[in-house]
């Protein structure tokens, strides 16, 4: 099997464990697991999810730390011709719930302790049959409707397997359920081929090759987190699974594995940069990669400083498209504040309200054509049609037009066709007849060098429309006051971009699931505060 005959998401394991079998795939602490392994515990799974009665394209989700079975369940769901549903595994009971009944879960992989935590959810969950506990046994009471199975016995060979169902690069493989940062969770619908894709296309321009290891840090339930796993697979490389609870485990086990790719999300990166690494883990690391927002300048000036000889690539992506753009390492010293050009196989398109191409520099929406395109939200025709449309004077005489994401990202590109991010349209501050970024005034603030976390948003406001608010957690050699921060503010923003609100916090910043800065939830907590003491 050669990269042209790699079609559907199972073949990304089976085209390595055909060519090199014996190198290890995954690694999790002191256990490591090779490609043939892996392909036969994949196999096993798909034979057992058969076996339990899961038909074409019904849905299995996975609710687990990262681990083995994980990925043979996500991979093994996709070679029987089911659909995978990776779960956070920092949700809590009522939201994995939610999401079993939204996408009508037939069957759920999960661990005995997180069992007994959902069961008392899973009586709304009429949809699923069947749970397989990678651990233990089911503990009383039993959940009604539901068979309950080992792990163990799942993957046994006992009896043979009905045939796999039939499947082709269109068909859905994976729901990927949104952070919900702007309301419920929403179920982003991906195919076969978004996934191999995306897993060529983002290889192709970072060079991985069987030589790199890769670091598994963000979750298996964001696209980020799980192209780790795709774009490994595809070319034989290692994948290290790990479920850290500090930056220090992340640079250490960077050390000890000799990583040599990492990818995370801002706030990690922040973490990162604050601390000292071992000198093992500078020494091996190729490359670093940011995704879901945009890169502080200090934070990369210092993980440069770090990692001297590592490439950094920042990157743009949406889950509703995987991954959009990125900035080649040669352009970083030129345009450090740019998410760069479109990647492989892939065109980006800055439009206004008209649906027009903006001239140069010109805030507009970015919106994604080609192949990474997702297959629009689960059940929910209303908001599809919100941000899946055909391209605006393209091809009208079609019979079938083409799709494009609308990302609802406010963005510009330059003179020479780089793209810079300006902040997501549902984010924008509009205070006293302006439009206002948030991440415009988190840069700034981190230029001060005295904050280690920040996050800019509006609250409701009588005259204003919104106000601007901060919360900063000030780094810990630095002082600061709330009066020292507005100066600061004062000296470096337009008077109507000065915050008129800054609470200062001795803690990280909440996250949502996929390890951003929740945004929303700061604004809640800051809205009921100011209404109690109002």
């Amino acid at each position: 099997m050669r990269y042209q005959d790699i079609h559907l998401l199972q073949h990304l394991i089976e085209h390595s464990a055909r060519i090199l079998p014996g190198r290890t795939a995954l690694t999790l602490g002191a256990d490591s697991l090779d490609y043939a392994g892996l392909a036969g515990l994949v196999e096993r799974f798909a034979a057992g999810a058969l076996r339990l009665g899961l038909a074409r394209q019904e849905r299995v989700a996975v609710f687990l730390a990262k681990g083995f079975e994980h990925v043979a369940a996500c991979f093994g769901t996709a070679s029987a011709g089911g659909v995978f549903v990776p779960l956070n595994p920092l949700l809590k009971p009522e939201q994995v719930a939610y999401i079993l009944r939204d996408c009508n879960v037939k069957m759920l992989v999960t661990s005995s302790i997180r069992y007994d935590q959902l069961k008392s959810a899973l009586a709304d969950c009429p949809d699923l049959r069947e749970v397989v506990l990678i651990d233990g046994q089911p503990g009383a009471p039993r959940v009604a409707g539901v068979n309950e199975h080992r792990w163990s016995e799942v993957i046994a060979a006992a009896e043979p397997a009905p045939a796999c169902h039939r499947v082709i690069d269109s068909d859905m493989v994976a729901i990927l359920y949104t952070s919900g940062s702007t309301g419920k969770p929403k179920g982003v619908v991906l195919s076969h081929r978004n996934m191999v894709t995306g897993a060529k296309s983002v290889a192709s321009y970072l060079g991985n090759s069987e030589g790199d290891t890769i670091l598994s840090a963000l979750p298996l339930s964001f696209d980020a987190g799980f192209s780790q796993l795709t774009t490994a697979f595809l070319v034989g490389a290692r994948v290290v699974l790990l479920n850290y609870l500090t930056a220090q485990e992340v640079v250490t086990v960077m050390a000890k594995e000799k990583v040599t790719g990492l990818t995370g999300v801002p706030p990690l990166w922040m973490q990162l940069a604050q601390i000292e690494w071992p000198a093992e883990a500078a020494a091996s690391l190729r490359y670093f990669a940011n995704t879901g927002g945009k890169m502080p300048r200090p934070t990369l000036d210092a993980l440069r400083a770090k990692a001297p000889t590592a490439k950094p690539y920042l990157m743009y992506g949406l889950t509703e498209a995987f991954r959009s753009t990125y900035l080649p390492p040669e352009e970083v010293d030129r345009r450090p504040d740019s998410i760069g050009k479109a990647i492989p196989n892939a065109e980006i398109l800055v439009l206004d309200d008209d649906g027009q191409p903006c001239g140069p520099n010109q805030p507009g929406e970015l919106v994604h054509r080609g192949p990474l395109v997702s297959l629009g939200y689960w059940n929910d025709v209303a908001k599809t049609a919100e941000r899946f449309k055909p391209l605006p004077g393209r091809e009208g005489g079609l019979v079938l037009p083409e799709m494009a994401v609308f990302s609802g990202d406010t963005v510009r590109m330059d003179e020479d066709g780089f793209l810079y991010f300006v902040s997501r349209r549902d984010e924008m501050i509009k205070t006293s007849g302006y439009r206002v970024s948030p991440t415009e005034i988190e840069e700034i603030l981190y230029a001060t060098q005295v904050v280690a976390e920040v996050a800019a948003f509006g609250i409701e406001h009588a005259t204003l429309g919104q106000a601007i608010a901060v919360v900063a957690w000030p780094k810990a050699d630095a002082e600061v006051t709330v009066a020292s921060l507005q100066a600061l503010c004062r000296q470096r923003l337009p008077a109507y971009m000065v915050p008129s609100r800054i609470e200062l916090v001795t803690e990280a910043l909440p996250r949502n699931p996929n390890g951003k800065i929740d945004r929303k939830l700061l604004a809640e907590r800051l809205q009921q505060t100011q209404e109690l003491t109002a």
